[in-house]
């Protein structure tokens, strides 16, 4: 687990350290975009993504809760059948 953390770390280092040359490269291209009027469109398609996102973990959120609970419910009740 501690190598695990250590290879994360170092990857978060190196992109950190690359993320400013990457940013000057697409400047261009978000200006582009922004003279076209273009970057409203690609910022509501990313809105939609992120939204559709939060939607399906809160429903999936929703789903394994509503499964843990039946197993909670069939545990205790086969412990209660155990104690007779």
């Amino acid at each position: 687990m501690k190598t695990l953390i250590k290879y994360l770390s170092l990857i978060a280092i190196m992109v950190a350290a690359n993320a400013p040359q990457a940013m000057a490269q697409n400047a261009e291209m978000a200006d582009a975009f922004r003279a076209q009027g273009k970057i409203y469109v690609v910022v509501a398609v990313v809105l939609i993504v992120l939204a559709g996102l939060i939607v399906y973990l809160f429903m999936l959120d929703r789903k394994l809760t509503k499964l843990e609970r039946m197993i909670d419910e069939k545990s205790q009740t086969k412990h209660k059948r155990k104690s007779f």
